[in-house]
């Protein structure tokens, strides 16, 4: 598909962060523009990757848990609960993720 397309595709979508928010940061950065579907393709290309920066954060997260050993817990409780584990993201897994990214956002040595 051409880019031209893409953007007529655009009109009816409505990306995860809001339009508000996309203007808020455009202004920020000296960014003006009218057309809103240029504003939703960035809007679309923040969201895929900060959702792409969380699938490696949970995947760092798996990795350590599964060298680790892994924590054996009990059953979950609630509706519908099978036996289960669960991953819990740290700062750790997100810096080696963001890292992949070439941002560092490693704590301060003072905090540790």
């Amino acid at each position: 598909r051409t880019l031209a397309e893409f953007l007529v595709m655009l009109d009816d979508y409505e990306p995860l962060i809001p339009n508000e928010v996309t203007d808020y940061y455009l202004q920020r950065v000296g960014f003006e523009c009218e057309d809103v579907r240029l504003k939703r393709l960035l809007s679309l290309a923040a969201q895929k990757f900060v959702s792409d920066i969380a699938a490696d954060a949970y995947q760092h997260a798996r990795i350590r848990t599964n060298a680790v050993g892994g924590r054996a817990r009990g059953p979950l409780t609630g509706p519908g609960s099978k036996d289960k584990t669960r991953t819990a993201l740290t700062m750790d897994d997100l810096s080696a993720a963001l890292a992949e990214y070439g941002i560092n956002a490693k704590k301060p040595e003072f905090y540790l």
